[in-house]
Formats: C-alpha cells, structure tokens, sequence
C-alpha cells in the first residue's frame, strides 16, 4: 500500500533520524541550568571497544571514545 503522506521534516532536511535526534538532545542540554547542565553533558560521553576476530578467536580490544576532546 502506497502512502501519500509527508516524509519527516527531519528526511526532508536531508538528515538521519540519529542527527535529528542527537541535535535535539543537544539543544536541550544546552538549556539545562547548572548543576543540572554539567551532569548531562558529562553523561554524554560514550566508550566502546572493539575487538576484531582471527581463526574464530577473539583479538586484543581497543577500547573507543565518541567524544571529540579526547
């Protein structure tokens, strides 16, 4: 079933949902008055690790950061 209805200004805009998404999370951390401002933005940050697989076994992981600063 074919839908005429309009695609999400967010896709119009040319953007993901993740963009639109973490653009508006940022807007609203940026409203945030402090203490409350400093704790979300220290919330933010996010740490991964990846590790990369040979001959079924698993390799040394590297642990990732998506923070800009570091």
């Amino acid at each position: 079933m074919a839908s005429n209805a309009a695609a999400p200004f967010w896709r119009s805009a040319g953007m993901t949902y993740i963009t639109y998404s973490n653009l508006c999370a940022n807007l609203v951390r940026n409203c945030l008055k402090e203490p409350y401002k400093s704790e979300a933005l220290s919330r933010e940050k996010v740490h991964y690790t990846i590790s990369k697989w040979a001959d079924g076994k698993p390799q040394k992981p590297t642990i990732r950061s998506d923070s800009p600063e570091e």
